[in-house]
């Protein structure tokens, strides 16, 4: 009994260190993963956009069904959102564009949070602890949607990699779904409405892109301001119990 015994309590220090490890090294693998994917399809343009033109002009009506299709895989892959959304605008016009960029869009968002989620949220709430993961899932359940729309107006994120993260750490589909549709709407029609106009970039759809782009960025900007300064003052919250507790 008591050999059985000291045989668990050698067993126990090393299992805990051991696990953390395994998560660690998943969720490594899984941002490798990522940037690997970001390179290729980013920087290395090894998807050809003009042959998803061609494929998606070639489905006749169902064109704008298939571009959203497209799109939002493309999308998923790192593929910038910026030239995807103006390839609607130029092969479908601004109204119907602004729609088929709106519904790549969600169709990103969703796939690339429930990767996310499959991928890394099991790892990441191991990894923060059950008293810290549940009060990030409280957090979520009250913000996760705003958080979304929030960072859809930040520029210079990539969209597809912050649904990816926003899946890893819980933010349910629905969240993911209804706040990309609000946050992505400015953008769409900002970069749908120059490509539609790409051909005359004088005209006045253009420069009211522009200066909804103006808009937006200025509003993203204070936006991601408020929401640094409100994740400090939580964090400073969650910490004082915690130190607390140590000194009790």
């Amino acid at each position: 009994m008591t050999a059985g015994m000291h045989d668990n309590d050698g067993f126990a220090p090393t299992s805990r260190p051991a696990s953390r490890r395994g998560h660690v090294l998943r969720l490594a693998v899984f941002a490798l993963f990522l940037g690997v994917m970001f390179y290729l399809v980013a920087v290395a343009r090894v998807i050809n956009i003009e042959e998803i033109r061609r494929v998606v002009s070639a489905t006749g009506p169902a064109a704008p069904l298939t571009y959203v299709v497209l799109s939002a895989l493309a999308a998923a892959l790192f593929v910038p959102g910026s030239i995807l959304a103006a390839g609607s605008g130029l092969l479908f016009g601004p109204l119907v564009g602004v729609f088929v960029t709106l519904g790549a869009t969600v169709g990103t968002a969703i796939v690339a949070s429930f990767v996310g989620r499959r991928a890394g949220r099991g790892s990441a709430r191991a990894l923060l602890g059950d008293k810290r993961a549940d009060r990030f899932d409280a957090l979520i359940e009250r913000h996760g949607l705003w958080a979304v729309v929030g960072q859809r107006f930040v520029p210079g994120i990539s969209d597809a990699l912050a649904s990816y993260t926003f899946g890893g750490f819980g933010v349910p589909v629905w969240q993911m779904a209804v706040g990309s549709f609000i946050g992505s709407a400015p953008r769409a029609f900002v970069y749908t409405a120059l490509g539609a106009s790409i051909g005359n970039r004088s005209s006045p759809l253009a420069y009211a892109a522009i200066a909804v782009w103006c808009v937006t960025a200025i509003v993203g900007a204070f936006a991601a301001h408020r929401g640094y300064r409100r994740w400090r003052r939580h964090a400073k919250d969650d910490a004082a119990p915690e130190a607390d507790s140590e000194t009790h």
